[in-house]
């Protein structure tokens, strides 16, 4: 399966809102729906926050639960990946929805980071904040995964939140595959530019897997890149709202298609649901 490329969909994402793109989906209901035009698209794994109707985030449970069994209704194969990141709420909040629901993989940010959106028009911050990520609650956060069977997505947002997978392997809390996302133009963590991807890519451990998360309309630069060196990638209005063209996508399935033309048109065919799960040594679900 050296050809196969593995499509990941971000759905919704925390911070987006209708007023910047009236696509984004709230409810569990719709945030299922766009995960079924997302997979009939081409994707295999769904990368899903949670909202309240109002579009806030949303952190608990139940939410996550009915998120979870809309997803599985329209999708019953498809990989599931959770979110656990979160500022001011407890470790514990953070992931209690994964021990609770045991989804396929969970997405846990490798270290701590500024983070904010900044605006060059108006010359201000917006979301202005510490993502903290302590040694000690990463080895708390594996330690729940690997006790529930879930696969840790390493999310790295700079050089060294590769490396630092490298303590918790030896740990014996991370085993191969290891799964990388390489998260790319965020304020405050590594610029999105081909350069970085490629010293990324040559920074991961033997038996890792890795995917770029190009944010902004350099996605699909990125995901090119990506797919040329033999990465995966992931698309989706968490990330990037328009097509390579330029218009604004209506919906995470058309950011899928153009995902799949990039793709093909660079000689790798999307991995299915069930190629994806054997790569990743990822069981069917129940």
């Amino acid at each position: 399966m050296a050809d196969k490329v593995v499509i990941t969909a971000a759905l919704t994402g925390v911070l987006a809102t209708r007023e910047q793109c009236p696509y984004i989906p709230y409810t569990p209901e719709e945030i299922a729906e766009e995960g079924r035009r997302a997979v009939e698209a081409g994707a295999a794994i769904l990368h899903i926050h949670a909202r309240q109707d109002t579009g806030a985030p949303a952190f608990d449970v139940e939410t996550y639960r009915r998120i979870h069994e809309e997803v599985r209704k329209r999708c019953p194969d498809v990989i599931i990946n959770f979110s656990t990141g979160a500022v001011g709420i407890t470790r514990e909040e953070r992931i209690h929805h994964i021990t609770a629901l045991k989804p396929d993989m969970a997405a846990l940010n490798m270290g701590s980071m500024n983070y904010a959106i900044y605006s060059p028009k108006t010359k201000r911050f917006y979301h202005d904040f510490v993502f903290q990520n302590s040694f000690r609650d990463i080895q708390y956060f594996l330690e729940k995964m690997v006790e529930v069977g879930t696969l840790p997505e390493m999310e790295a947002f700079d050089c060294g939140h590769i490396h630092n997978a490298v303590l918790f392997i030896d740990m014996g809390l991370l085993k191969p595959p290891y799964v990388f996302s390489f998260v790319m133009g965020v304020v405050g963590g590594i610029p999105a530019t081909t350069e970085n991807l490629l010293h990324q890519a040559r920074s991961v451990p033997p038996g890792s897997h890795w995917q770029v998360i190009g944010i902004g309309r350099k996605q699909w630069a990125l995901a090119a890149v990506a797919l040329t060196l033999g990465g995966h990638i992931r698309v989706g209005l968490e990330d990037n709202f328009y097509l390579p063209e330029g218009e604004m996508a209506k919906s995470n399935g058309e950011l899928v298609e153009a995902a799949v033309r990039l793709a093909r048109t660079l000689g790798r065919e999307p991995a299915t649901i069930a190629e994806a799960r054997t790569l990743l040594g990822l069981p069917s679900p129940s």
